[in-house]
């Protein structure tokens, strides 16, 4: 079976009624929607599953009597696990087909969802946590390939809008659902909530997700040194983006001597591909101009999602001590904000060049977070409130859009490698932000303690006045040393305000990488809303 011949029909053949299923018949539309809303709830659970755990890691930690390094792991693993399974899932459902794959994904996510919310050990979690990022990863590139090859153009832009919805709302209430989670029932529960939802998913791709046939021979030839060299260098880059900050980047062995390893690795991995005759990960797409401008704006688009869902919580939690269901009420308003922009952002799309969305989406996304410059202690719902309304409404219209733009010329046969590479870009995309935000964190709360520290003079009469009345005070709670405790609380309460000029610094960082991908995105070549050409689709 040839690329064209596993690819579905083009819009002009297709009968109005519905989709041409393998075995001829016509699938009315409701219902391959029902088959691919199967597809959108596991991708949902899978990326939901990113970040649910993000506000509840104290919980899990005294649960299982793990220390605070080993649960860092629990988000670390699953990241790892999904960008090793995202670039072989266009090969892999080449091979078994779209309905196979995608079950036995769904099955072993549920099972390995179970199975660590039984777990007692930290070992244990891990491993499960691993099993349940390559089910997850498997399953999100699907739904995106998906939507781009069996809907025809005037159905295609509502499907991209809800998988659109899916990306950028999951890991927004992720951290919401899970506090909440958390405070009602148990940590535990984080991980049994995929199994309702997972059945269901499970049950609508088995009825109605029939969508194409796989082509067995591909088992043969399998380029196995392509696979290896993959994930050695994915999982060596991935590590290092995800655990750098905090081992203070090269000056860590290990750190620097994976970086070396994932760099040449990477390198032999992405010749592999360029010169085998069946490579396990296509590169052709990167040949599409479109494409390839639309894989750096995927990456930042990535780093302002997941560096958006990072920063804020982690203010709230450190700045304003906000407790867990807090935090994720405060981070609601984001996710609502991109759920009713949402079908906004796909009639633009639709009456407009993609560009347009994207530089409007990118432009107001930078406006909404570069508010966050401004930043003080006194900041709480309301003023995030404010930020994220902008940020959701931005980042929900230019991922739409730059979406839409990045497949947009990209031919029907190799929608299934550009999905993979897609996601696998987010993903990576939301390391480097991370990684990026951690440890410009770090830096400017130190730079900020610094030039705090040289501007107060311990002669001055407003800094004596206060050390006076802080000893008084440490004097009146009986403390043995009131004068050290004094200048420790002026300490204190310097790297304080350190740390919230920190944030702003973040906010801004942000902002700035927003700006820069609406600048890009000027350089994409216009590209109208038409289907891609591809062959028989059964």
């Amino acid at each position: 079976m040839t690329d064209a011949a596993a690819s579905p029909l083009p819009s002009a053949q297709r009968p109005a009624q519905g989709f041409v299923l393998p075995n001829g018949e016509t699938l009315p539309w409701p219902l391959v929607f029902l088959g691919f809303s199967g597809m959108i709830i596991g991708q949902f659970m899978a990326i939901l599953d990113i970040q649910i755990v993000a506000a509840s890691l104290s919980q899990i930690q005294s649960g299982i009597g793990a220390s605070a390094d080993e649960m860092s792991w629990v988000q670390t693993v699953y990241l790892l696990a999904e960008v090793v399974i995202m670039p072989l899932t266009a090969y892999l459902t080449r091979m078994w087909g779209t309905r196979k794959f995608f079950i036995g994904a769904c099955i072993l996510f549920i099972v390995s969802s179970i199975l660590t919310g039984l777990t007692t050990s930290i070992e244990s979690m891990i491993f499960m946590r691993a099993v349940q990022g390559i089910a997850g990863g498997a399953m999100i590139p699907v739904v995106f390939a998906t939507a781009f090859t069996i809907f025809p153009p005037e159905r295609r832009i509502t499907a991209n809008v809800i998988v659109g919805l899916i990306v950028t709302l999951a890991p927004t209430v992720g951290p919401t659902l899970g506090g909440h989670l958390t405070d009602i029932a148990s940590w535990r529960w984080l991980f049994f909530v995929n199994v309702p939802p997972g059945l269901l998913a499970l049950f609508l791709v088995w009825r109605y997700g029939d969508f194409d046939k796989g082509d067995p021979t591909l088992s043969k030839g399998i380029d196995w040194w392509g696979v290896c060299l993959m994930a050695i260098g994915l999982l060596s880059i991935q590590y290092v983006l995800e655990e750098g900050a905090k081992d203070s980047w090269f000056q860590d062995d290990m750190i620097l001597w994976l970086t070396v390893l994932g760099v040449i690795t990477f390198g032999a991995f992405i010749w592999r591909q360029l010169t085998y005759q069946q490579p396990i990960v296509s590169l052709k797409p990167f040949t599409d101009r479109n494409f390839s401008i639309g894989i750096v704006m995927t990456l930042v688009s990535g780093m302002s999602l997941y560096g958006g869902t990072f920063v804020l919580p982690l203010f709230l939690a450190q700045i304003r001590q906000y407790s867990a269901a807090e935090t994720g009420t405060t981070m609601l308003v984001s996710g609502l904000t991109m759920f009713l922009t949402g079908p906004i952002a796909g009639r633009i799309v639709r009456q407009f060049d993609p560009r347009v969305g994207m530089v409007l989406g990118f432009a107001i996304a930078a406006y909404g977070t570069g508010l966050g410059h401004a930043v003080t202690n006194d900041w709480g719902f309301w003023e995030f409130a404010y930020l994220q309304a902008f940020r959701g409404v931005g980042v929900m219209i230019a991922m739409i859009a730059s979406q839409q733009m990045t497949v947009s010329t990209i031919p029907v046969h190799m929608m299934k490698d550009a999905s993979a590479l897609v996601n696998l870009t987010r993903n990576v995309g939301g390391a480097v932000g991370l990684a990026m935000l951690s440890t410009a964190l770090t830096q400017q709360t130190a730079r900020h303690y610094n030039e705090l520290t040289s501007a107060m003079s311990i002669a001055s009469a407003q800094t004596q006045n206060l050390m006076a009345g802080l000893s008084a005070r440490m004097a009146q709670l009986g403390v043995a040393d009131p004068e050290g405790a004094g200048y420790k609380a002026v300490g204190g309460m310097i790297h304080r305000e350190a740390a919230i000029l920190a944030f702003g610094d973040a906010f801004a960082l942000l902002a700035v990488g927003l700006a820069f991908a609406g600048v890009l995105a000027l350089f994409a070549s216009p590209a109208k809303n038409q289907p891609a050409s591809g062959g028989r689709g059964h």
